[in-house]
């Protein structure tokens, strides 16, 4: 795979079960690719291990006033150099495609991922955890690919210096030979300590992270309550907690790097004062010396790759423990971190089939507006999910949403989308003209146009065009800033709608779509989508009255169980738990009074609309 031919068409199944089999799983991918690496790599490194040797047969051929083996190790020399060069620039172009590559497939699984659990995956996952396995994470895990066959190239390289000294200088070949494990194998009993410091650092960043996020997200609530101040603070501290985990961090890879220089040092002051020694005693050439000496010396470079992977590795498993831990998650807790081929895909149901929830019984008609009332917000959350067929919490053990008989976790993730769509109660706006945020996938039978006159978005569609640039006459032309920061909760809200009802689903699910407008908006915005979306599937979990009196029937949900269906207006004669939870009553029982009361206020309304 080349940096051109990204994205990859498939980036494949990952191996999640733990960091290090992700890492591994990457590399089997790659193999390609680290064989070309570690091909130049030797190329560099037998060149710089070649360079003692013909340092030490140069003067050897100078003590013997040998022309011609001059000539030869000059020769010698230029192919040396040539392969230290050409081996390098490879070497560096080779690594950082596999660095890039296996970076961009890790962000294409978390991307499809992120794409298959949707609005779920913020309840399983931290905001922050996703946000930094997206970006630091990424690239961590990308410089351990990279690092992986410049780690073996060098290991070989030192390998070859160590067994030619041995049998070019047998006498001082040895020392070296036996001081060298030692040096590589120095830094282990550290490397634990400074995982852990690691670990504690970015687990710190990630909290922080996570802190500005939240922080970003409801700075307008947080002004409007003046606790700039108070996140300020929080985050200030938590910024410190990072900087105090860094420095403690950065303390032992110090130590490291100053164990890779001392001991190395320490190695070549041996070889000097031993191999001296020898030539004193004639049993060792000043070309065998001299040698030996630059062996030790060029070996310092190599060895420097001991410490990159360890520390590479040190950075990057947790990182992939991150990261397997985010694509381990599935559409269902019970789906499990399984490596390889999947059941294959339920056939999709036949057109005009109901729509059930084996976990409360609720049943939602083909082609009819369909009404839930919900005395709890997240239990209504939970159910908006469980009905597009999203994850559900690993404690409730329910199954999945059926369509015509057939659970839609069993099919495949594009079928079901299209077959049920699902608005949770808070939608995001990207950011873009209007136009480019209403072109989605779709039907077709629904225009832009519908979509939006159905949401009441007129006064939206003015606001953007008196706040749009010179020479944009179109409002489906002017753009809404990123989650539609410039627009108010309602009218954001409304856009939202009309995005989901521009796409016209077989089944459609809205939890709370009208909680942030007027009362007469919400009215007029329920008898556009009882007309946009008649004959097709429709569910809105609601406890307004004025969306409720539009719904052909309505279901109450209490304590998990709902209970038998009826209009609006029955369940308000007949049934007190449910008046109480619509009209937000203290005691179920109330006076009659007041719910005809009710009942003329919602007549009233129809007939000035």
């Amino acid at each position: 795979m080349q940096i051109s031919d990204l994205p990859y068409p498939d980036p494949g199944v990952p191996d999640a079960r733990s960091g290090p089999r992700f890492l591994l799983w990457l590399g089997r991918g790659q193999l390609g690719g680290q064989a070309k690496s570690l091909a130049w790599g030797l190329v560099h490194f037998c060149g710089i291990a070649g360079l003692p040797y013909a340092l030490g047969l140069g003067i050897d051929a100078v003590v013997r006033r040998d022309g011609t083996g001059l000539l030869l190790v000059g020769a010698l020399l230029l192919v040396i150099g040539v392969a230290i060069s050409v081996g390098d620039a490879m070497l560096h172009r080779t690594a950082v495609t596999n660095w890039i590559t296996a970076a961009a497939r890790v962000q294409q699984l978390l991307a499809r991922r992120t794409a298959e659990l949707g609005a779920a995956l913020t309840r399983r996952v931290a905001a922050g955890e996703v946000a930094a396995v997206s970006t630091g994470d990424v690239e961590k895990i990308g410089w351990f690919v990279e690092a992986v066959s410049r780690f073996l190239a060098a290991a070989f390289a030192v390998v070859a210096i160590c067994v030619g000294l041995l049998f070019y200088a047998p006498a001082i070949g040895v020392v070296v030979a036996a001081g060298v494990p030692v040096l590589a194998l120095s830094v282990l009993p550290l490397l634990p300590h400074a995982t852990r410091r690691a670990d504690v650092q970015r687990e710190k960043a990630g909290k922080a992270t996570e802190l500005a996020s939240d922080t970003v997200a409801g700075l307008r609530v947080l002004r409007g309550i003046g606790g700039e101040e108070l996140f300020l603070s929080r985050y200030r501290e938590a910024s410190q907690d990072v900087r105090e985990a860094a420095v403690r961090s950065a303390r032992m890879w110090a130590l490291i790097s100053a164990i890779q220089v001392l001991l190395p040092g320490a190695l070549m002051i041996t070889v000097v004062w031993y191999g001296a020694a020898l030539v004193l005693d004639g049993r060792l050439d000043v070309g065998e010396l001299v040698a030996a000496f630059s062996a030790v010396a060029t070996m310092l470079y190599p060895l420097r790759h001991f410490e990159e992977i360890a520390m590479a590795y040190s950075f990057s498993r947790p990182s992939a423990d991150r990261a397997a831990r985010v694509l381990s998650l599935t559409r269902t807790e019970a789906g499990g971190q399984g490596v390889g081929p999947v059941a294959p895909p339920a056939a999709p149901p036949a057109a005009g089939g109901d729509l059930y929830d084996p976990a409360t019984g609720l049943l939602a008609p083909a082609g009819q507006f369909t009404a839930v009332v919900c005395g709890d917000p997240d239990l209504a959350g939970r159910l908006a999910e469980r009905l597009g067929g999203h994850p559900v919490d690993a404690a409730e053990e329910t199954a999945s949403a059926l369509l015509g008989g057939v659970a839609l976790d069993g099919l495949a993730l594009e079928v079901a989308r299209e077959l049920v769509l699902v608005q949770d109660k808070d939608p995001v706006l990207l950011s873009g003209t209007l136009r480019e945020l209403l072109d989605v996938p779709a039907s077709g039978a629904v225009t832009a146009r519908q979509a939006l006159a159905a949401a009441q978005c007129a006064d939206v569609l003015d606001a953007l065009l008196q706040s749009a640039p010179d020479g944009v006459d179109d409002p489906m032309d002017a753009r809404i800033t990123e989650r539609g920061r410039s627009l108010s909760g309602g009218q954001r809200q409304r856009i939202a709608l009309a995005r989901s009802l521009v796409t016209d689903p077989e089944v459609l699910v809205l939890d709370e779509p009208t909680s942030a407008v007027d009362s007469h908006t919400e009215a007029r915005i329920a008898e556009g989508i009882a007309a946009l979306r008649a004959g097709r599937t429709t569910v809105v979990l609601a406890s307004s009255p004025l969306l409720l009196d539009r719904a052909d029937r309505v279901v109450l949900v209490h304590e998990g169980r709902a209970l038998p269906a009826g209009t609006h207006r029955e369940l308000m004669r007949g049934e007190p738990l449910y008046r109480a939870v619509v009209t937000r009553e203290t005691e179920p029982e109330e006076k009659f009074s007041e719910v005809r009361a009710l009942e003329e206020e919602l007549t009233g309304i129809e007939e000035s609309a």
